[in-house]
Order: structure tokens, then sequence, then C-alpha cells
């Protein structure tokens, strides 16, 4: 068994958790001629986790790919995707300013979800899981969601908002796993690399 493994993501905070853990890692990320972006759309009706474990499959089947194509030495992959939630309605990455404060007003002063599915590849062997928290925001007014998507932080995240980051002002109430919310659940993930052999 190889003592690191490939991170798939380009998300700083999920190597900062896999330090944590202390898990040595590579990253793994797609090249230019890769559309990674393409893989986040959402099918007509689909269900929130439905949507989010497809699409952590998927981001797994390029990374495995890429690692067979740039002729990189087998270990182990990970990969995560992480989706907020509104009933059925979901919240990816706003494509602007604008979007963010829309997305921010309509979970302002209600319960939402968020999905974080995590799927781990060694050799034919695929494990996955999936964490689902609960997070209830205040009610914001229109100047304190204006302000927080001013900061620019809002953007490159799922519903609008970095957990970790200032929106932690706006939390009311979260249910659930911290680190799933933040894009990389540590329980579920240690354990799907204690099931392929990978000593934490």
């Amino acid at each position: 068994m190889t003592d690191f493994i490939y991170l798939a993501s380009q998300s700083p905070r999920r190597s900062q958790l896999l330090d944590q853990l202390g898990v040595r890692h590579e990253l793994l990320l797609p090249g230019p001629e890769e559309d990674s972006e393409g893989l986040e759309l959402a099918t007509k009706n689909e269900a929130p986790a439905a949507y989010v474990k497809r699409v952590t499959g998927l981001k797994l089947d390029a990374a495995l790919a890429r690692m067979q194509q740039r002729g990189l030495p087998p270990a182990p992959i990970l990969c995560s995707d992480t989706t907020v939630a509104l009933g059925r309605r979901i919240y990816g990455k706003p494509e602007n300013a604008q979007d963010a404060v829309r997305m921010l007003g309509e979970l302002a002063g209600s319960q939402h979800r968020v999905l974080t599915a995590v799927a781990v590849q060694h050799g034919g062997q695929r494990q996955e899981a999936l964490s689902d928290s609960r997070v209830t925001f205040a009610p914001l007014t229109p100047a304190q969601i204006h302000s927080y998507v001013a900061t620019g932080e809002p953007l490159g995240k799922a519903g609008a908002y970095a957990v970790q980051g200032r929106a932690a002002g706006f939390i009311t109430q979260i249910r659930g796993s911290y680190s799933g919310i933040m894009g990389l659940p540590m329980f579920e993930t240690a354990q799907l690399l204690r099931a392929l052999g990978f000593t934490l």
C-alpha cells in the first residue's frame, strides 16, 4: 500500500483537512483541456443527494483517467463535491456577485442542507460516503448580504458562503459535520481510507 493519496480537488480547504488527518497527499488537478465545470451541471429534477454523488463519481472517473494518461505511480485517489440544497433546489457555486446575492437572499432566515459526497478509489476498489448536515441562517438584511458578497468570499463556494469564513456570523445553528460543511467530512473520509487499508 502506498503511503500517500492523490487529492483530485482544487479546494485548499480539502487539502488542509487531509493535513489535519495526517494524510500525505499530492494534488491531481485537471489540465486546461478538461472541462471540470461541465461535470457539475445538474440534470432536470435531480435530487440533491443523487446529484452530489453523481458529480463526485464523474470527478473520480476523470481523475483516474488523468493519473493513467500522465503515467503517474498508482495510489488511492480521493474526490469530493459539496452542494447546498433548500428543499430539492440545488445551490452550486454562484456565477457572479449578483447570483451570490440571490442565493444568500433565498437561504437567509431558513435551514438548508449541506451535502458532501466523498469517493476514494484504489485499483478496482471504490468506496463512497455521503455527509448530510443542516445549517440555519439568521434573517439577513440586503445591506448585510451585499457587504458580505463585496468581500469576494462567496465566489467559488457552494451556496455562496464559507462556513469557516465571515459567514459564520450569520449562522445560528449547525447539525452534522462541520468539516463536511467545509468540504470534506473527516470522520467519513477516515473510514473510507481505513477500508482501503490506509493507516491513519
